[in-house]
């Protein structure tokens, strides 16, 4: 028996253990390389597609303005709207407040000026037209502080047939938007490259952001990209095995997020029309696929879209069925997705609000716990990983403005640092 204070014994001896250690380190810098974790700041909570010859400078006020008009006429008040989307009463008296406040504040988080499937066909000389307007108006927005704080353009795919044409709009228009906004990019900018089949495909577009920006001075890798998941390929090769971290590798550090394409994606599983929507299990699988596959990697996931629009004659019925599927979106780790008409912003932002204060006070108690002196909040004992994910929960209530900064403080007894403390990962500390 070893006496108290002395030495333990040990059967290996330290260069053994030393060797066994540099072993691993290579795999330890590769895995941090590969890892990152999430990248923090905010992430918006949905992307507007817009077509782009219907973008415009004033574009996120008027879909406000349309969206306020819409709640007021079909969910007035509080109990009006919480019956009319199925919104539980009690929720329903904190989030439509701030519902009606964002929607005048920042109704679009994100925008998208789409020249792909929202746009179609109109012809070289038509889409070159409508590059240089588009671009001119989101450089006029910029200026006047009515850009939202995400855009960014979407071009056509590099498929067969559509590759020149891609190419050249977003030579277009990136180089007409440097010139209205004298030679600055937008924060928060980032291209979509849709329909994307191969890594290759890929390679080749960030070979074309490089020459981009070394052709028009800007800063290498400022050129964000963002991949869309809609085709059969992009979730498994002809292999059989997970294409996803390929793409994103081929990337070469410019992915940031990954977006899933409803329609095109169940069109090609083969599914009947009435069974390409967002809560079909063909869609669930492709999501579950996109969340392994780029988990700790920095690239951040954002959930399709519906194409049934809340609009007359039947508001009601595109409001609950969009709240539903946004809220389910919530519950699957999904924290971003599409929105292509104005009058699914308050269900959007209702859905959103309402997943984050639901549980305030049990994440608060939670969260208290794990200060110093802190104990268990009733039969829970949260580990590292859970701690994480609960500070990482408030921080983006306060970054969607379903939290107020200093309501979160209150409720969990942490400052904003100290939230972000806590969701970062020890290897990033």
């Amino acid at each position: 028996m070893t006496p108290p204070g002395a030495r333990p014994r040990v059967s290996l001896p330290g260069e053994a253990l030393a060797g066994l250690d540099a072993r691993l380190r290579d795999a330890d810098a590769e895995l941090a390389r590969r890892y990152p974790g999430d990248p923090g700041g905010r992430q918006p909570v949905h992307t507007v597609y817009v077509p782009a010859d219907r973008f415009t400078a004033d574009c996120a006020r008027r879909h406000g303005g349309e969206a306020r008009r819409c709640l007021r006429e079909h969910g007035p008040d509080p109990a009006a709207f919480a019956a009319a989307v199925g919104l539980p009463a009690s929720i329903a008296q904190q989030v439509y407040p701030r519902v009606v406040d964002k929607l005048r504040s920042e109704p679009v988080e994100d925008v998208r000026i789409d020249f792909e499937d929202g746009y179609g066909v109109p012809g070289d000389a038509e889409e070159d037209r409508c590059a240089q307007t588009a671009a001119a108006r989101a450089g006029r927005a910029l200026g006047r502080g009515d850009l939202p704080p995400f855009c960014g353009v979407r071009v056509k795919p590099l498929g067969d047939g559509a590759r020149p044409r891609g190419i050249r709009t977003l030579d277009v228009f990136v180089t007409h938007l440097l010139g209205a906004t004298d030679g600055r990019l937008p924060p928060g900018f980032s291209v979509t490259l849709p329909k994307v089949t191969s890594p290759a495909q890929v390679t080749v577009f960030v070979d074309l952001l490089e020459r981009l920006e070394a052709a028009l001075g800007l800063p290498a890798g400022v050129l964000r990209l963002e991949i869309q998941v809609e085709t059969t390929q992009a979730v498994l090769d002809h292999h059989g095995t997970v294409m996803l971290p390929r793409l994103v590798h081929a990337a070469r550090g410019r992915c940031t997020g990954a977006h899933f394409g409803t329609y095109d994606y169940t069109a090609a599983c083969g599914l009947a029309p009435a069974q390409q929507h967002l809560a079909h299990p063909a869609c669930d699988f492709a999501r579950h696929v996109m969340q392994v596959a780029t988990a700790g990697t920095g690239v951040r996931l954002s959930d399709g879209s519906t194409n049934v629009l809340p609009v007359p004659p039947d508001v009601h019925r595109g409001w609950r069925l969009h709240y539903g599927l946004v809220r389910r979106a919530l519950e699957h780790g999904f924290y971003q997705g599409w929105d292509l008409h104005p009058a699914q912003l308050p269900t959007r932002y209702a859905a959103v609000y309402a997943f984050y204060r639901h549980d305030l006070d049990e994440v608060g108690d939670r969260l208290r716990a794990l200060a110093p002196g802190g104990r268990p909040a009733g039969a829970v004992m949260d580990e590292p990983a859970t701690a994480r994910a609960l500070a990482a929960h408030v921080l983006r209530a306060v970054d969607c403005a379903a939290v107020d900064a200093d309501e979160a403080e209150s409720r969990t007894g942490l400052t904003a640092e100290d939230l972000r403390r806590l969701a970062a990962r020890p290897s990033s500390r």
